[in-house]
């Protein structure tokens, strides 16, 4: 289940959601991700999300199904906000659940990656000194490089 929308999210439901009526989940691992007040300058005040409605959801289920065909997993929800959020609101929800632990942290891990790096979301930070995008972090990629490295070895 992938979704991008400007409401906010409750991680725990959608936990609960994902496990509603299974037996066969031995783990789940979920990470959140929030906007901070800081980033490229100090006191940022608000972050615009922009995406290209269609393409996004096509990148999104595309590593959805890459994490799918790399770790045998049960169940996995994708969120990402997008429009105007403020410093301590949540911007993306990943949920997976497998039989073990290992893939879940595993796949989890995948999907942020390649969700930094190859999905299409464009972040302007507001900030009192002005507003600016954001700019691609090599750090960003270096992390999602590391997936290609394990498959290659």
């Amino acid at each position: 289940m992938i979704r991008v929308q400007q409401e906010a999210f409750d991680a725990g439901v959608e936990q609960q959601a994902l496990l509603q009526g299974r037996s066969d989940i031995g783990a789940v691992v979920s990470f959140t991700g929030l906007v901070r007040d800081f980033n490229e300058r100090p006191e940022v005040t608000a972050l615009t999300l922009e995406h290209y409605a269609g393409m996004t959801e096509k990148a999104l289920e595309a590593i959805v199904e890459d994490a799918c065909g790399r770790w045998p997993l049960q169940g996995v929800r994708l969120i990402h906000r997008v429009g105007c959020l403020t410093p301590g609101d949540p911007i993306v929800l990943v949920v997976v659940a497998s039989a073990h632990r290992r893939a879940a942290f595993e796949a989890c891990d995948f999907i942020m990656d390649y969700l930094k790096t190859r999905a299409p979301f464009w972040k302007k930070e507001h900030t009192a000194s002005g507003n600016y995008w954001v700019a691609e972090r090599s750090s960003d990629h270096q992390d999602a490089a590391r997936w290609e490295e394990a498959c290659n070895n």
